[in-house]
């Protein structure tokens, strides 16, 4: 489906309020405030009903359902998942777009949080935060219509809805595929993070996650007994040996710079003690800080696994995924979005943020246009529990959502009110 079909939205000729000395305009801080209570709503839905990738039909036509009400046109994708909306205020018709993007997808864990908007969908949860920035996202956009409409909004602005961030390759590349960057010279994000508070946002210029790829590993041999591993091939020490060996290896045949590492998560082989399975499996991620060592990483674990099945006589299949390229953050963007944290939340609020070794398929929207990320506080103030991302225990602070949404609607205006 094209997704590159743009929507005006008609503008009233009520004059513009003047921003205040701060930068900031008093009627964004209006409309959003008006609009957080249902957001919030809208964030306890979404994370009651979570839905994995590429099964967020529900997901999809809420937010569809609230940008119709909206007067709005969204564009929902042909298989049902995600879609894409544009706000093209009256006269800027041949502008290019800024972009705002969210991610739609849950994750395969269980909800272990005492929540009246726990999940209620066994072994699924919201443990990234993807609900969170959905309502900011929509939040900002549902503020930028009224600006439009009060004749604010000097710039089209396109949300974008994506599906399946969380599996390799991710719904990005479907999203780029099919014309969500049409026109869009500038694209922006939000990602949550439990180490700074609700209300803060972290910002970063350069590379801010890392490379991932998968690898899935699959080793097959003649099996045989346990006394007489020299008339078969040893498919448990060989597989052994591969998952031990090859993370050593790659620290030897990378720049140390790099940071690449080879983390295996799952391991099976064999199901009896005295039996020399057949059949054995590995699967794990590797994660770089540095372009070049994602590029070189496929041909050496090839090599490197090759030579060491070789040594055992085994047979083996390599499945490897190059999943995502690094976030570089634009300096021009981060610039915008500091402006805009600036103005919307305080200059206290704007904190530096280092580089994470997570991947984030928010990387190939910018291989193709210049953009930003920003690390959106979750935790509340005060909070000393130790929470992280992917597990049953994160929970989001709310107050990051009326954060979100203020700094991404002032960022919209910024070239108008600077």
């Amino acid at each position: 489906m094209d997704l590159a079909h743009e929507a005006p939205v008609a503008s009233d000729s009520a004059p513009a309020p003047a921003p205040d000395s701060s930068g900031q305009h008093p009627h964004v801080l209006d409309v959003a405030g008006h609009l957080v209570p249902e957001l919030v709503l809208f964030r306890r839905d979404l994370h009651a009903n979570p839905e994995l990738s590429r099964a967020e039909f529900r997901t999809t036509a809420a937010i569809a359902a609230r940008l119709e009400r909206a007067g709005l046109a969204p564009r929902v994708r042909g298989v049902g998942t995600g879609l894409v909306c544009d706000i093209v205020p009256a006269g800027a018709e041949k502008l290019p777009f800024l972009a705002f993007r969210a991610d739609i997808d849950a994750l395969p864990v269980e909800e272990s949080n005492e929540l009246d908007f726990r999940s209620r969908v066994p072994g699924v949860m919201h443990a990234c935060g993807h609900d969170v920035h959905t309502a900011v996202v929509l939040g900002a956009g549902l503020t930028l219509v009224e600006m439009a409409r009060a004749g604010m909004l000097a710039r089209p602005v396109r949300l974008i809805f994506q599906p399946a961030e969380e599996v390799m390759p991710g719904g990005a590349l479907d999203m780029v595929a099919e014309g969500a960057l049409y026109g869009v010279s500038k694209i922006l994000s939000v990602h949550c993070d439990p180490k700074l508070d609700a209300g803060q946002v972290g910002l970063r210029t350069g590379a801010l996650t890392a490379a991932c790829d998968l690898v899935a590993l699959t080793l097959d041999g003649p099996g045989g007994h346990t006394s007489r591993p020299h008339l078969t091939a040893d498919l448990v020490y060989a597989l052994a040996s591969i998952v031990a060996e090859v993370p050593a290896a790659l620290s030897r045949r990378i720049d140390p710079r790099a940071g690449l590492s080879l983390v295996w998560g799952q391991i099976s082989a064999g199901s009896a003690p005295n039996a020399i399975p057949g059949t054995g499996s590995a699967r794990g991620t590797i994660r770089t800080l540095d372009q070049d060592a994602w590029n070189q990483a496929p041909d050496i674990v090839h090599e490197l696994i090759d030579a060491i099945a070789a040594k055992f006589g085994v047979k083996h299949t390599l499945d490897y995924v190059q999943g995502v390229p690094p976030v570089v953050n634009e300096a021009e963007s981060v610039a915008l979005l500091r402006t805009a944290a600036t103005r919307a939340l305080g200059a206290e609020a704007v904190v530096s943020t280092p580089q994470s070794l997570g991947g984030e398929d928010f990387a190939w929207y910018l291989q193709r246009v210049p953009g930003a990320m920003a690390r959106l506080g979750v935790r509340t103030p005060g909070d000393k529990a130790v929470r992280d991302l992917h597990q049953g225990t994160f929970v989001a602070d709310e107050g990051a959502i009326a954060a979100g949404i203020r700094m991404l609607a002032t960022a919209a205006l910024c070239d108008w009110i600077a």
